[in-house]
């Protein structure tokens, strides 16, 4: 089993972050000014030993590296941002591209989504608008990912890289795209392009084009797969504040049939989710959530994503998603015990395979 953990590139400072939330912006800004809105509210979270990294240094980038790979993540999934032309946050991933280093498998995601000051993907106080185009800019787009994709260590299925897309429905010639963009890469020298659509907390629809789906999570459950709602209000502030039930969340995680029409899905996990710390208390955070938990679900989600699915790779939300409460790195709180679920979980796995022979 492949452990593919999503990493959000937004720890280096950028003119447009400056412009928008003030000079010297990343997502520790975000994670800093946390604070408890609750009884049990466990905020504000803190890298172990005040490691609040910029990931332009290429020791912070070796560290996730080496640290991931002493736990058992096989890759990162690093998120792209793309406006018709326009990069945001691409310094990371262009580093590693230009240096070689670190010797780490990875992927891209597309995060396709307009940017906007409430941070949820909304029509509402756009700061960055996503604009298609038309086919010149779907070449553009192609190239300005050309290196990634002949990258020895870029992750691939039978030898084509490996893109994940968020909310394709959004996009209005998605389909038209897709083949575009897998002539562009036969006529590139590469097998092929394997794409796969991020199934998250935005309308599904019916798609095609697509070689496989992946279930981005706790967004899908939410959305589309709550068997027992898992919603729990607090009222804070003269407001309901939405709080997760973390066991509930998971409970319909594992129950949930997949019915996909034949379709290859990825399935996903997820260590924990609170964005407070960038919505204050009109965000939601999670209750119940405990390292020990975590590894006896995705030890569950392992199996599950072997047997049911019959899947090589599970997608974690997230390595390093600290604003939104998703992430595996050492904490404070917990030291490197989310990591140690993490090896534990492969362990037992590993272990009950080995016995099925």
């Amino acid at each position: 089993m492949k452990l593919i953990a999503f990493l959000l590139p937004q720890f280096h400072r950028i003119e447009e972050n400056d412009r928008w939330w003030g000079k010297g912006f990343t997502e520790w800004t975000n994670v800093k000014k946390s604070v408890a809105l609750y009884r049990h509210h466990s905020q504000p979270r803190a890298p172990l030993n005040d490691y609040y990294y910029d990931l332009t240094d290429p020791r912070a980038r070796q560290w996730q590296a080496r640290t991931a790979r002493d736990y058992g993540i096989y890759g990162f999934c690093y998120y792209h941002y793309w406006f018709k032309g326009k990069r945001l946050l691409e310094k990371p991933v262009q580093h590693i591209l230009a240096s070689g280093d670190p010797d780490f498998p990875f992927c891209l995601s597309w995060a396709n989504e307009p940017w906007t000051r409430r941070w949820d993907g909304m029509e509402s106080d756009v700061l960055m608008p996503q604009d298609y185009g038309n086919e010149a800019d779907w070449s553009l787009h192609f190239y300005a990912l050309l290196d990634a994709f002949r990258d020895k260590r870029y992750i691939r299925v039978d030898g084509k890289p490996v893109l994940l897309i968020y909310r394709p429905a959004s996009i209005p010639k998605c389909e038209a795209m897709l083949n575009h963009w897998r002539n562009l890469a036969r006529l590139n020298g590469l097998e092929g392009l394997h794409l796969v659509r991020t199934l998250g907390g935005f309308p599904v629809g019916t798609q095609h084009g697509f070689d496989a789906s992946v279930e981005f999570e706790p967004h899908y459950t939410f959305a589309h797969g709550s068997i027992h709602p898992p919603w729990l209000q607090i009222p804070i502030m003269g407001k309901g504040h939405l709080a997760v039930d973390y066991d509930r969340t998971w409970t319909n995680i594992l129950g949930r049939t997949p019915h996909r029409n034949g379709e290859v899905i990825y399935p996903g996990a997820f260590v924990n989710w609170d964005n407070t710390p960038r919505k204050g208390v009109d965000g939601q955070s999670t209750l119940g959530m405990t390292p020990r938990k975590f590894g006896w679900y995705l030890s569950r989600q392992i199996a599950r994503a072997r047997e049911t699915f019959g899947s090589e790779f599970l997608f974690i939300n997230a390595w390093n998603e600290w604003a939104e409460g998703a992430y595996l790195e050492p904490d404070t709180k917990y030291g490197y015990q989310v990591l140690e679920a993490v090896k534990a979980a492969l362990e037992l796995n590993s272990a009950a395979s080995y016995g099925n022979l």
